[in-house]
C-alpha cells in the first residue's frame, strides 16, 4: 500500500458545523452568532480584511479560544468544551515554529513522540508525509538549511503525521515572497486533492481564496457576509462589500439613477439588468461593473465617457485607471488597446454584467 493510501485509510472526511457561535473579550463581541456548515472533504477559505474575525473563528474551531456561546461540531460530535488535542484537528500557523536544533525528521515526528507513539510508527508516518511533500531528501537537514517554502512544508508535514480529521491553516503563506506563495498555493491545492481531508484556510488575500477554495466564507466585523463558490461570489455578490473585496482589480461602483428599466450613469442612460424587485423611478442606486465587462461603445450605442489617467501593462491584459464623472474607475483592455493619459474613451457594458445595489449597499435582484 502506498503512503497516500496508508495515510488516508478508508474513513470518510469529517464535516464541521458552527451553530450560533459567538465570542466576546470582556464587553467587546468579536464574533456574532455565526452559523456555518462545512461538508467533509471541502476546502473552505475564510477571507476578509484585517480585524474581521477570521483568525479568531479558526481558533474557536481549534479550541485555542473558548466559545462564549454556541456549539462547535466535528463529524457530528459536539467538541465545544473539548481540549484542542481531543478534537481531531491539526493547525498550521503563519510562523513555522520549528525547533532549530532538530532535523526535519525529528521536527515532523516530535508531536507523535511526545504522545508516546512507538518509534517505528513515528518513523513510518514521517516518511509517508515526507514522500507526499517531497521532503525525503531533506529529512536529515535542520530548519536553518532550508528555504522558506521547504520550512513551511515541514510545518505542514508535522500536521499530516497526526492524521487529523480537519486541517486548519492560519495565513500560512504570509511570510513567503510572491513567487514562493504561488508555488506553495499549488502545493497546498495538490495536497488537498491527494489527501481528501477537510481543510479550512484563513487569509486576507482574496487571490489565495479564489484560487484555493471550493467554498469561500467572506467575513466582516465578526459576521458572515456571504458564503459560496469563488465563481458565485465573483459573479453574484450579495452586497457591495463582497463585490468590492472579491476580485482584483475590484468591482467598479458608480452612482446612478434607476428609471424605466434603465440606469443613468454620468448623464447617460443605459439598459439595466432584469430585476424581480424593481426600484421606483428616480431611485438612487449604485451600479457595479467588473473591469473586464467594459467595452468600447459602437456607433449608436449609449456611450459613457471615461478619462484615462494611467495605464498598466500586464502582458496579455492591461488596465486603464481613470474617472467616469467624479468616480474612479478601472477598465480591463487587450494589450493593444492601451490609451495615453488624458485620452477619453466611450464605454458601455451589457446589462446582464451589471449588479445594482440599494442605499444600504445590498444587492437588488
Amino acid at each position: 500500500m502506498d503512503s497516500l493510501a496508508t495515510l488516508n485509510k478508508v474513513k470518510a472526511p469529517a464535516g464541521l458545523s458552527l451553530n450560533k457561535v459567538s465570542k466576546s473579550f470582556g464587553a467587546i463581541k468579536v464574533i456574532h452568532d455565526v452559523d456555518l456548515k462545512i461538508d467533509g472533504g471541502e476546502f473552505v477559505v475564510f477571507v476578509g480584511p484585517s480585524g474581521c474575525g477570521k483568525s479568531t473563528l479558526l481558533r474557536l474551531i481549534a479550541g485555542l479560544e473558548d466559545v462564549t456561546s454556541g456549539d462547535v461540531l466535528i463529524a457530528g460530535r459536539d467538541v465545544t468544551d473539548e481540549d484542542p488535542s481531543d478534537r481531531g484537528i491539526a493547525m498550521v500557523f503563519q510562523t513555522y515554529a520549528l525547533y532549530p536544533h532538530m532535523s526535519v525528521e525529528q521536527n515532523m515526528g516530535f508531536g507523535l513522540k511526545v504522545a508516546g507513539r512507538p518509534r517505528d510508527e513515528v518513523r513510518e508516518k514521517v516518511r509517508q508525509a515526507a514522500d507526499i511533500l517531497k521532503l525525503t531528501d531533506y529529512l536529515d537537514r535542520r530548519p536553518g538549511q532550508l528555504s522558506g517554502g521547504q520550512r513551511q512544508r515541514v510545518a505542514i508535514g508535522r500536521a499530516i503525521v497526526r492524521d487529523p480529521e480537519i486541517f486548519l491553516f492560519d495565513e500560512p503563506l504570509s511570510n513567503l515572497d510572491a513567487e514562493l506563495r504561488v508555488g506553495m498555493r499549488i502545493e497546498i491545492a495538490r495536497l488537498h486533492q491527494e489527501l481528501g481531508n477537510t481543510m479550512i484556510y484563513v487569509t486576507h488575500d482574496q487571490t489565495e481564496a479564489m484560487t484555493l477554495a471550493d467554498k469561500i466564507v467572506v467575513l466582516r466585523g465578526g459576521r458572515i457576509e456571504q458564503v459560496g463558490s469563488p465563481a458565485a461570489l465573483y459573479d453574484d455578490p450579495d452586497n457591495m462589500f463582497v463585490g468590492g473585496f472579491i476580485g482584483s482589480p475590484k468591482m467598479n461602483f458608480l452612482p446612478a439613477s434607476y428609471r424605466g428599466g434603465a440606469v443613468e450613469i454620468a448623464d447617460v442612460s443605459v439598459r439595466a439588468p432584469v430585476l424581480k424587485a424593481k426600484p421606483r423611478d428616480g431611485t438612487s442606486v449604485m451600479v457595479g461593473i467588473r473591469p473586464e465587462h467594459w467595452r468600447i461603445a459602437e456607433n449608436g450605442e449609449p456611450a459613457i465617457s471615461f478619462r484615462v489617467d494611467f495605464s498598466e501593462f500586464l502582458g496579455g491584459t492591461s488596465y486603464l485607471y481613470g474617472t467616469i464623472g467624479q468616480t474612479a474607475c478601472t477598465v480591463a483592455v487587450a494589450r493593444t488597446a492601451i490609451s495615453r493619459p488624458g485620452t477619453t474613451l466611450k464605454l458601455t457594458a451589457a446589462a446582464e454584467t451589471m449588479c445594482l445595489f440599494d442605499s444600504a449597499e445590498k444587492r437588488i435582484r
